[in-house]
């Protein structure tokens, strides 16, 4: 959005001319890249880039597709990648930064949107957990959202989710995380007024099949107020908080106080 704005200003005052502006014109909708075809038009269409999936994909069709976008200007997220992959395509694509512990590459190019208020809070039942809660994190702060973590808060002991219970009430948004019988979205959602996005993952013995009993577990909470995202999705979940967050905090709440942390 930043660089074509401001090629059309450059046009307008005579310091670009019409065939710079129609080469970049012609990448809309998409790019062509023969094993790809890249949507630069997302960000215009939906107000966000498209991101890149890097599971199943090489490092050299990933560095391609990253060129492609990093020339175009948009800003450049990639999920599930290995640390081995991503540092091939560093080599061909500088300036980019890998978050490890969220399997993700990233390069910031747009700054116009700015940050947006309100407060995400991510929490995961279990250490094990971390990488998909990680995965939500890592997305919802490159979308411009201030996150606060909580790890390692699950049902087993209860006591550790209670003794953040003021730090809770401050979010506009959660994004929980859990494997196993995927208890805790229900029993956040039980003490926060505030959406919550429910992430099962594949984590658990035997009968977990996978996280499936976790997203079964979610999907039939009696906890009011839970949306539920697929196995080990964080990057959709913190996808999804941001969009909620950037919304609530373009109309708060009438009559309601401001809260400490979520300020609007």
């Amino acid at each position: 959005m930043q660089k074509l704005e401001g090629l059309l200003r450059d046009y307008k005052d005579g310091r670009r001319d019409l065939e710079e502006v129609l080469a970049f014109l012609r990448k809309l909708p998409y790019e062509d890249l023969a094993f790809a075809r890249v949507d630069h038009h997302r960000r215009l269409r939906r107000g966000f880039p498209e991101v890149v999936f890097g599971e199943g994909k090489g490092a050299d069709q990933i560095a391609e597709i990253v060129h492609a976008m990093k020339v175009f200007g948009t800003n450049i997220l990639v999920t599930r990648i290995s640390e081995e992959k991503a540092e091939q395509v560093m080599r061909r694509v500088p300036r980019m930064s890998y978050h490890r512990g969220a399997r993700m590459l990233s390069l910031v190019q747009e700054t116009d949107a700015g940050r947006v208020n309100g407060v995400i809070q991510v929490l995961c039942a279990g250490s094990s957990d971390v990488p998909v809660a990680e995965e939500a994190a890592v997305t919802a702060e490159f979308m411009g959202n201030t996150v606060t973590r909580f790890f390692d808060v699950g049902v087993a002991g209860l006591h550790r989710l209670l003794h953040i219970w003021e730090e809770l009430q401050e979010a506009s948004v959660y994004v929980v995380v859990a494997g196993m019988e995927g208890a805790l979205p229900s029993v956040v959602a039980g003490m926060v007024e505030r959406p919550v996005i429910a992430v099962p993952t594949s984590v658990g013995y035997g009968t977990s099949y996978g996280g499936l009993a976790a997203l079964l577990g979610m999907l039939n909470t009696c906890s009011p107020g839970i949306a539920v995202v697929n196995i080990d999705n964080g990057f959709g979940a913190g996808y999804m908080a941001a969009l909620i967050n950037q919304s609530f905090n373009k109309q708060p709440a009438s009559g309601r106080p401001e809260k400490e942390g979520a300020k609007r």
